[in-house]
């Protein structure tokens, strides 16, 4: 095979698998925004043609949202959108297009309670692990948003940065898993809470967390977190009772 040719194929590699990608992101957007709640999913050939793809980039493509519990084939049913109970909702793509679906108060209370679980136990073990490097990364995103306070830096990637370098010092692997959902749950609450208090974070309430990780108060740094979470629900509530 010449170098020409080797070129060539690799550039048909790339632009079946951009095709592929473009067409998962369409699908699973309008999955999960609810396009097709209503009526039923196209055929491979519906699809082929839709997009104007090939055979294998729309089979590649369905397999994909397959993986994800979008959807399910069934012999002679042919493909079917999964409820939502069935979504893999730790799953960034799923994550991201759940974003964009209409403001929902029990989609953003699922989020928190979820939260509450992890975040206040994560900052505990923080409190009890070695200082190193992750608690440096904390206090970096606090610095953040005490910037993002006065115009300096982006409130929302700063109070993220902040979670996540707590997810991170705890230095269990399985809440790390967490990350990309505790990122769109801060994101969804941000849009919410704005409404209430006109300000993305409250600087005071986890300047609170990282103090009691550096004074290693992991019952300090539980409770702190749990405030934090625990402001959002409260409003949720008033929200739920209007």
């Amino acid at each position: 095979m010449t170098n020409k040719e080797d070129k060539a194929g690799r550039g048909e590699k790339v632009g079946a698998r951009n095709l592929t990608f473009g067409m998962l992101e369409a699908l699973g957007r309008e999955i999960v925004t609810g396009g097709y709640d209503d009526q039923r999913f196209p055929t491979e050939d519906e699809l082929t043609a839709r997009y104007a793809v090939s055979r294998t980039v729309t089979r590649e493509a369905v397999k994909m949202l397959t993986a994800k519990g979008l959807l399910k084939a069934k012999p002679r049913a042919g493909t079917t959108v999964q409820p939502a109970s069935h979504w893999s909702v730790f799953d960034p793509d799923v994550l991201r297009w759940m974003l964009e679906r209409k403001f929902s108060l029990e989609l953003l209370r699922h989020f928190n309670e979820l939260r509450s679980a992890i975040e206040p136990q994560a900052a505990a073990l923080a409190a009890r692990a070695e200082p190193g490097p992750a608690h440096e990364a904390i206090d970096d995103g606090l610095r953040r948003m005490e910037a993002a306070e006065r115009g300096e830096d982006d409130t929302l990637e700063a109070d993220i940065a902040f979670h996540i370098a707590v997810l991170e010092a705890s230095a269990n692997p399985f809440f790390l898993q967490f990350r990309d959902m505790v990122a769109t749950a801060l994101r969804t609450s941000i849009r919410f809470t704005n409404r209430y208090r006109g300000r993305t974070a409250d600087v005071p309430a986890h300047r609170a967390v990282f103090i009691a990780i550096q004074a290693r108060d992991a019952e300090g740094a539980r409770s702190a977190m749990t405030a934090i979470i625990g402001e959002v629900m409260d409003y949720i509530t008033i929200a739920s009772k209007s």
